[in-house]
């Protein structure tokens, strides 16, 4: 086991068991105990990839906020799932499109409820300051063929905060654009990689072979996830994050598969491990 792979093992464990790799481990270890990932924050209790939403997360005691990048037009990192600023926002248009003074403007909570009215789209770097040893933070790199450069721009950012080095943060990123996880491999060798799957044909075992050569993770539909498929994974040394659990009969079958992580709108849906 590289040593990127046992910082790895040593996140999925901390705080539940201690860690529980030693100079001669020769096997993925894994908790009993499954994480919880506040999918865009806890989304299913305030308005997605909004601080509130990261907030709240933190508070139903997740052990990470997944967060969602992308890049304005004048260069800028923001906290938001999709290409386009329409369904989660009160403006139009591309987030490529815009500037960020432009995407600051807008209304990110209204959508979810007039509770929620004002929130802003936040950018990379304020929820890295807010968050960073609150909880966990999985950072998902979306359409990364829109925003040449962008791995660059999230690799300094952690950088500049020191976040970059093994076990100083639970710093995870993933895409589903597995060309761009290479590439975050070698700009932050240090920092887990995770492969969001939705597709059979990359959970074969040739496959996870491939992929175990850059990346800690493999993130799959909750669709694609069996025992077998759970095995497999961590067979090639990688954990296993399903996604996106929404009703709370979802949580069990994944728990008897024994995944690593469950990644849900709802943490509260998950059994937690941590104190009161």
């Amino acid at each position: 086991m590289n040593v990127k792979k046992m910082a790895t093992a040593s996140l999925l464990s901390m705080g539940i068991i201690g860690s529980m790799f030693t100079n001669t481990i020769t096997a993925y270890d894994h908790s009993d105990q499954v994480q919880t990932v506040a999918h865009r924050g806890a989304s299913g209790y305030a308005p997605e990839n909004t601080m509130a939403a990261f907030q709240k997360g933190v508070d139903m005691k997740a052990d990470y906020i997944e967060i969602d990048v992308q890049q304005t037009k004048d260069g800028e990192l923001v906290v938001i799932h999709d290409v386009t600023l329409d369904r989660t926002t009160n403006g139009t248009g591309y987030v490529k499109n815009h500037t960020l003074e432009e995407i600051r403007q807008l209304d990110a909570g209204s959508y979810f409820s007039p509770e929620f009215a004002g929130e802003k789209v936040p950018t990379l770097e304020e929820v890295l300051d807010e968050f960073r040893g609150k909880t966990g933070i999985l950072i998902e790199l979306k359409a990364t063929y829109h925003y040449p450069g962008i791995e660059e721009k999230v690799a300094e950012a952690l950088k500049e905060r020191n976040m970059h080095k093994p076990n100083n943060d639970k710093i995870i990123v993933q895409s589903f654009q597995f060309e761009s996880m290479k590439k975050m491999d070698k700009l932050l060798p240090n920092v887990p990689v995770g492969l969001l799957v939705y597709l059979a044909t990359d959970l074969t075992e040739a496959k996870l072979e491939e992929f175990s050569a850059y990346a800690e993770y493999i993130n799959p539909s909750k669709s694609l996830v069996t025992s077998s498929v759970v095995e497999k994974v961590h067979e090639q040394d990688m954990g296993i994050m399903a996604w996106t659990v929404r009703k709370p009969e979802e949580v069990q079958p994944l728990l008897d598969a024994e995944v690593d992580a469950i990644i849900t709108d709802y943490p509260d849906y998950v059994p937690s491990h941590k104190e009161d």
